[in-house]
């Protein structure tokens, strides 16, 4: 990746793609989202840690830095490892916390759906028993008004036969006993003559 930034950066390469694009410009009928990109395209400044190793003459004085490079390398590889880790941490607690929020967000809810079905049994219960007073009221009215009917019935019926009885003690008043129908019988006879 160094390399092509350096063949990039590089006077030569930079005066024949210079030329190739004046001639793509040339040939070309209507610019593209893609060429235009290329024409306005900003590059990062150089970074001034790429490239600047110097191989120094010495043996000796060449391990040393390197030896303090790789010291450096692991100091900032230990320090973005620590950021990383309590970065994690950090969306760990976020996850934990938004899963408990959920949690308790869902716990809330089963209550109070929980709390809705009760008042509704509660509801439906109250409902039923009105509905079955209402129905054991109507069968005790039922109930006495067969209980009247009956009465009125069995009062007529005691009606009408103290009305035959009162009717043959009536007629039976003007009965006579066999004896004395005889009698009267011969007495009417006699009388006749």
């Amino acid at each position: 990746m160094a390399t092509s930034r350096l063949l990039l950066r590089s006077p030569t390469l930079k005066s024949i793609l210079t030329v190739h694009q004046c001639r793509s410009a040339s040939t070309a009928v209507a610019p593209s989202h893609h060429n235009d990109h290329q024409r306005n395209q900003q590059y990062l400044s150089p970074n001034n840690y790429l490239n600047s190793w110097k191989p120094p003459k010495d043996p000796k004085e060449a391990q040393a830095k390197l030896h303090q490079l790789r010291r450096e390398y692991a100091k900032k590889v230990k320090a973005v490892r620590k950021e990383y880790i309590h970065e994690m941490e950090l969306q760990r607690i976020e996850k934990q916390r938004k899963d408990e929020a959920k949690k308790e967000a869902l716990r809330i809810e089963s209550e109070e759906r929980r709390a809705a079905k009760l008042a509704e049994k509660k509801v439906k219960a109250a409902e039923r028993q009105v509905a079955e007073e209402e129905f054991r009221q109507t069968l005790l009215k039922e109930r006495a008004e067969k209980l009247e009917y009956h009465k009125q019935r069995e009062q007529k019926f005691m009606e009408k036969k103290n009305e035959k009885k009162e009717l043959l003690r009536r007629q039976s008043s003007v009965w006579i006993d066999e004896n004395e129908l005889e009698k009267r019988i011969l007495n009417a006879i006699m009388d006749e003559s």
